[in-house]
């Protein structure tokens, strides 16, 4: 047997039971044959997916399926240095070791002789001090060099707007972030009249951009934000959906009038 079968059936080993199983399923003779296949890529998407998944429990406040979604995204960790272990990259406890360098170097605040006493804005301001400096380390020269190209568009403007504030590169006012969104609406009805399709995409996709910056200055988070608004369109047209079922109609056979008084009535019913 090419496994540790009683460390894989203790439910109380922990994370050297689970480190077991991946390392057995990636076994090339008594591994299963889906995993073993499996690389760095196209393992990527199931690391993503897991990511929101866990975002998506703590939304619902699902605190049972939120302990299962992030023992899924422990698991790709767990498969991605099972991978690299592999190639002789590195194990699952450099990335561990990793992780807790970064942090106490992060943090002289608390783990070591430097003051605690600062406020949450100096201690922005160290943190980028810290973190230039290891962009620096790793020949990464510019502020914004090291925010991931993978991540979703949306979360990627809402890291890189903060990158570029937190060296002095931002709005002082709130009010210029809305002339901006009044300008770039301006520049969007031009390009829509135009019918120029790229000038269109650009313009909108700078609108996008300012909308995100208004909502850092609100103090509000975007993408949270945007999940809410997904969430309550599903809800009032759910609610459309039942009221139509009751008259014994689909939406596709009702009129876009009869909708709409619909879903006047699901936002009337949200206020009550």
């Amino acid at each position: 047997m090419g496994y540790d079968e009683k460390l894989i059936h203790d439910p109380t080993a922990g994370m050297a039971r689970l480190l077991e199983i991946m390392r057995t399923l990636r076994d090339p003779v008594y591994g299963c044959p889906w995993d073993i296949k499996q690389d760095f890529a196209s393992i990527a998407s199931y690391t993503i997916e897991e990511a929101y998944e866990v975002a998506d429990a703590i939304e619902q406040k699902n605190w049972t399926e939120l302990k299962s979604e992030l023992g899924d995204l422990l698991l790709q960790s767990v498969y991605h240095a099972q991978m690299a272990s592999e190639e002789g990259l590195f194990t699952f406890d450099d990335v561990v070791n990793a992780i807790s360098d970064k942090m106490v170097a992060r943090h002289p605040h608390v783990f070591s002789s430097e003051s605690r006493a600062k406020t949450a804005g100096k201690q922005l301001q160290d943190w980028e001090q810290i973190k230039a400096a290891e962009r620096a380390y790793k020949a990464q020269k510019g502020v914004l060099d090291d925010v991931a190209l993978s991540l979703p568009a949306l979360t990627r403007a809402i890291k890189l707007q903060k990158r570029a504030a937190r060296v002095g590169f931002d709005w002082s006012e709130i009010d210029s972030v809305l002339d901006k969104i009044t300008e770039e609406i301006q520049e969007l009805r031009e390009a829509q009249h135009l019918q120029d399709e790229k000038h269109i995409q650009e313009e909108f996709g700078d609108l996008l951009f300012v909308m995100v910056n208004f909502a850092r200055h609100l103090k509000i988070d975007a993408e949270e934000a945007l999940r809410s608004a997904n969430s309550k369109f599903i809800r009032r047209f759910k609610f459309i959906e039942t009221e139509l079922h009751k008259k014994n109609t689909a939406p596709e056979e009702a009129t876009l009038n009869e909708m709409n008084d619909l879903w006047s009535a699901a936002k009337a019913a949200e206020r009550i």
